[in-house]
């Protein structure tokens, strides 16, 4: 059985019987996991590999673990700085800056990957404005330049942990101000001028090799009336075409108010997918699940299956105590572990 195109959460700490039924059935490709999920090392473990487990080839396990306000697991794991943090080391020292984002993917990657999980959706790519509720301190930096530098590293880092990146959000959910948790944002930016913007690290990154993207749920009426997510502009001619992008477009999630306009779970995942979407996330609604696995009618590409394959954690994985034994990984904690508070000892 392949992977399927549906992304769904589990209830808790363990799987339980309608966890297993629904990540049996063949449109389900991947689960997202929470900070619900996680109680101690040794029991995270144990539900990662029971997902694992389930069916073959293994269904790939993700998670929002970008550092700062965003990192789904904390105890037993090294606290990762917000993204912006390395931003501001940029601003007097680049090079300084670049060592620490790869030191940091590298502790981000290693960590998941000793705990069965395949990839994290990071790095956020979107540009600092200062304005967005959602967005803040997640993002590196304004300077597209400095995006792209940092975000480079911290994926270098991160595949030297086994771990494939997946820039978000595209094309930049930074300059509107509304959060697509809660509200339908509206950027209403000419294309031109999102393009010579926002879009230039998701097309660098493209350039350097990036292995997946997730778009906003951001409408952009002077390019679409729908989501960026929900459009074929915008994931076809844009994405695919103009900047020649190959690999894994995964939806955000299809709970959030900003997907809303899609319609019903089916209709939204159904939009998302012949838009482009190579695999639908559908987080904190087991009710919806059963709904979206009962009606949804969708033949998975092999273009698409060949796409997932590649977000399988592509390294054997190190525990904790073989990485917390290696002279390299534990500098690098060192390091990681000081930024944002002794920024002045580290620039120089």
């Amino acid at each position: 059985m392949s992977l399927g195109p549906i992304m769904l959460d589990v209830v808790g700490t363990e799987l339980t019987a309608d966890d297993i039924r629904r990540l049996q059935h063949p449109l389900v490709g991947g689960v997202i996991l929470f900070a619900r999920n996680f109680v101690s090392i040794p029991q995270l473990k144990a539900l990662t590999a029971s997902i694992h487990a389930v069916r073959q080839p293994p269904l790939l396990i993700a998670v929002d673990h970008e550092g700062g306000r965003v990192q789904r697991f904390r105890e037993g794991f090294t606290k990762i700085p917000p993204m912006r943090e390395f931003g501001k080391i940029w601003d007097k020292n680049p090079k300084r800056a670049k060592q620490l984002a790869q030191e940091a993917g590298w502790i981000l990657a290693a960590e998941l990957r000793a705990h069965g999980v395949d990839f994290s959706f990071t790095p956020v790519l979107d540009m600092d404005y200062g304005e967005s509720q959602v967005i803040g301190d997640r993002a590196f930096h304004l300077n597209p330049q400095a995006i792209n530098e940092l975000a480079f590293y911290l994926m270098q880092g991160l595949k030297r942990g086994g771990m494939a990146a997946v820039g978000k959000h595209f094309p930049g959910h930074g300059f509107v101000v509304s959060d697509s948790h809660v509200a339908i944002p509206v950027d209403e930016r000419e294309f031109d001028e999102i393009a010579q913007n926002d879009m230039q690290p998701f097309r660098q990154m493209i350039d350097e090799g990036l292995a997946a993207i997730m778009p906003a749920h951001v409408i952009y009426p002077k390019v679409d009336n729908k989501p960026a997510g929900f459009s074929q502009k915008w994931l076809q001619k844009v994405l695919r075409e103009r900047l020649g992008f190959n690999g894994v477009i995964f939806s955000d999630d299809l709970s959030m108010e900003g997907a809303s306009v899609g319609g019903d779970v089916t209709a939204r995942s159904l939009a998302a997918l012949h838009a482009g979407c190579d695999m639908v996330l559908l987080c904190n609604r087991p009710d919806l699940a059963d709904e979206l696995l009962g009606k949804l009618k969708w033949t998975i590409s092999a273009q698409t299956i060949a796409r997932l394959a590649r977000m399988h954690g592509h390294k054997p994985a190190l525990d904790l105590t073989a990485l917390h034994e290696d002279a390299a990984f534990v500098q690098a904690l060192h390091e990681v572990m000081q930024v944002g508070k002794q920024e002045g000892e580290l620039f120089f």
